[in-house]
């Protein structure tokens, strides 16, 4: 039984491990976010927070594992489909693509230095620089 309760116990510690957190700065007046608003965010519809703070969106740069579970989880889209829908808006003068950043930690420092600014980082490298608005789970 013992086996069973320790099983139990690691799995449940272990759940979320691979969630993301969509993060804005603690100064943004935003509390909480709902999933359309994240779209509309990172989609480049909405401009402005919830609070009325005019937004930075804040993605990582360059293909990769953790950006690919973003917009998998968030608009169920391969991340070409999402370079595609930008460069559509970009060349038509209708809108342009999130900030880049290199890494979580370069996300967090924007995130710390902009009071608009949103982005997501994996839920387990969220530090009190940031507040934790909306999950995107597995």
């Amino acid at each position: 039984m013992g086996g069973l309760f320790g099983l139990a116990l690691s799995a449940s510690l272990t759940a979320g491990a691979d969630d993301l957190a969509v993060i804005v700065n603690p100064q943004s007046g935003v509390e909480q976010l709902t999933k359309a608003e994240v779209v509309n965010l990172f989609l480049g519809r909405q401009k402005k927070l919830p609070s009325g703070a005019t937004a930075l969106t804040v993605d990582l740069a360059g293909p990769n594992a953790e950006k690919q579970q973003f917009y998998t989880r968030l608009v169920d889209k391969q991340l070409a489909e999402i370079n595609s829908y930008w460069a559509r808006l970009y060349f038509s003068g209708q809108g342009s693509p999130p900030r880049q950043a290199e890494a979580a930690e370069e996300v967090l420092d924007i995130i710390e230095n902009n009071k608009g600014a949103i982005g997501y980082v994996e839920r387990a490298k969220v530090d009190p620089r940031v507040k934790i608005v909306y999950i995107l789970a597995d």
